[in-house]
Parts: structure tokens; sequence; C-alpha cells
């Protein structure tokens, strides 16, 4: 319809409309219908040449420079030595169980340094906005808000570490790196508001040179998260049974004795205390640690890896790490046979697992 008209409106308004075109005005049609078509031709092939230029830059496949530079890091046993010391001192300076679960984010329900990083990195980011934007009117408030960025750092770095602590092989490898190129980001923006305080330009160059390391090593800290599943609940993805099954004779489990039985391939945690039988997953959604490995103190089953107390009852986080509650299950006894089942899911990824 764009062509036709584009057709028309080379037409003398004094033709008739009924008049058959000449040979020559039907060549002449032809032709400008030619170059239009042709003129849609190039635009949208010129419109299809940056998108599939991009393709090679926003492809992550296993052969991708990304991927092969965080298996590299992933595989760098060279690092453990340092980095297992590193985990040992942040471990001692968190021994509190109090100081523990706050860094860790128990009381909140997740992890807290992802909510605390917003703080630097906003602040920074809204730095070099100022940097680019505002000239000489915005040099107060740029450094400013890079000051505010280096103090928050420290305690989203206090958070980060604790987590990080409770990690082994690949993930401590990757963890550490990332908490390098955090220390360089900080170190960077420190010296880029002492630079900035003295009314040296350099402040600004540092500023754009921590905010590439801050956003490099944000990556290597998402790759944790997404690609490995450091701080997400274990248990995520297990289906449990919401119908009652059978998982073990009423004979067969003895007082204050941990027990683990399986029902649809989910391992559950079986304890009797007194008249009460109490089912929780077993897998601990921290780190998966099996908890009935664990010992009962205070109404609660204590985490064999990282201690973390889980209430029988309710299955909620008493103290940290875990940031995330244990599934409960209901049981009852019929005919010798304990049976348990789930309560209804709302989450999708429970309720339509990928299979």
């Amino acid at each position: 319809m764009t062509i036709a008209t584009s057709v028309h409106t080379h037409q003398s308004p004094s033709d008739d409309p009924h008049r058959q075109p000449t040979r020559c005005q039907r060549n002449d049609a032809t032709r400008q219908e030619s170059h239009t078509s042709a003129s849609v031709s190039i635009t949208l092939k010129q419109a299809a040449i940056p998108l599939s230029c991009l393709g090679p830059l926003v492809r992550f496949s296993p052969g991708s420079p990304l991927e092969r530079l965080v298996r590299r890091i992933e595989a760098a046993t060279e690092l453990d030595p340092i980095a297992n010391r590193v985990a040992a001192l942040v471990s001692i300076s968190a021994r509190s169980p109090l100081f523990r679960s706050v860094l860790s984010g128990s009381p909140l329900g997740h992890p807290v340094h992802p909510a605390l990083v917003a703080v630097p990195t906003g602040s920074w980011l809204a730095a070099s906005y100022l940097d680019a934007t505002a000239g000489t009117s915005g040099r107060r408030a740029a450094k400013t808000l890079v000051g505010v960025g280096v103090v928050s750092a420290v305690p989203a770095a206090f958070a980060g570490a604790t987590d990080w602590s409770y990690t082994t092989g690949a993930e401590r490898r990757i963890g550490f790196v990332h908490a390098i190129g955090n220390t360089l980001a900080i170190g960077l923006y420190a010296a880029s508001w002492h630079s900035r305080r003295r009314g040296s330009a350099r402040g600004r160059m540092l500023a754009g040179a921590g905010l590439a390391t801050v956003t490099a090593t944000g990556w290597l800290g998402g790759h944790l998260t997404y690609a490995r599943g450091v701080g997400v609940d274990t248990t995520a993805f297990d289906v449990a049974p919401t119908n009652w099954s059978d998982v073990l004779h009423e004979d067969e489990l003895t007082q204050n004795t941990p027990r683990v039985v399986h029902a649809d391939g989910i391992a559950v945690m079986l304890l009797r205390l007194g008249g009460t039988v109490h089912a929780l997953a077993d897998r601990c959604t921290h780190r998966g640690a099996p908890l009935h490995e664990g010992t009962i103190e205070n109404g609660c089953v204590l985490c064999p890896w990282h201690d973390s107390a889980f209430s029988l009852s309710d299955g909620s986080v008493v103290t940290g790490p875990a940031t995330r509650p244990q599934r409960v299950f209901e049981v009852r006894t019929r005919d010798g046979s304990i049976q348990i089942r789930s309560a209804p899911e709302h989450g999708s990824l429970r309720t339509n697992p990928v299979t």
C-alpha cells in the first residue's frame, strides 16, 4: 500500500483516472515501484546488519570468551590456599550466632548482601553521571556520592564475605576473585574521593576505572548466584507429594533419633519427640547438608555443616547463616504406618518442574 501511494503521488492532478496509461507512463510507474521496493529492501537489510553483528557479542556459548574465563577461574586450584585462609578468618570474625545471622540476612528471609550492594553501586554510578553531564557545578555532589559509596561498601563487603565463607571449590574461587575485584574498586573510589578533595582532575579518571572494575566483578557475583546457585534455596526445585504417602512403620522410629525417609524422591527427616512426630525436608536450604546428621537442641535441629538452627515445629530459621525455612510435612499414623504429605505449593517452579 505504501509503494502504490508513492507512485500515485507522482501523477498529475489533471490526469483522467479512467484513462489507460501510456506505455511510457507504465514504464515510469514500474521504475518508480522497483526503486521504492529496492529502497525498502535496502533499509531492511541495513537494519538487520547491526542485529546480526551483535550475535557473537550477546551469545554466551560454552566457547565464548566469558565462559572460558569463568571456567579457568573455577579450575584455578592455586587460589585455594590463600582463599581458604581468608575464609577461615571471616568465619572467626562472624563466630557470634547473632552477628552471623544479621550478616547473612536470616531475619529478612533472603541474603542481605545483594540489597546492601545497591547503595555503593548506585552512588558511584550517579557520581559518574554527574562527572559526564554536570561539569564544575556537579563536582561537590559527585565527591559526596563517591564518599557515600566507599562508606556503604564496607558493610556490603562484610555481608558478602560471610556468604562466601560457606562456599567451597569452584564457587569459593569465583567468589575470591569477585572479592579481590571489589576491594580494588573500593580502593579506586577511595583514591578518587581523596583526589577530588584536593581538586585534582584525576578523581574522575579513578572513578571511571572503579566503575569498570565494579561492573566486571558484579558480573562474577551474578554468575555465583544465577549459574552456581550460591544464596539460592537448595530445595527450590524439589516437588514434594501433596497426597498422603507411607514412609515408615511407626515401630521403626525411636525416640530422639532422627531418621531419613524418602517420599517421591524427596529426602525427609523424621523425629519422634515424646508423642509428636516431626517431619522436615532433610536437605538444608542453605548449602544442602543432611539435617538428620545434625543435633537436636531446644526444639531445633542444627545443621551439621554450618550450625543453622531450624525449628522442628514450623521449620523457621532460628539462627543463621541459613535464610530460608525448611519445608515442614504433615504427619499422621494409619494402620501402624507413618504417613506424610506436603501442603499445596503455589510456586510454579515446584508445581510445574521442567522435565
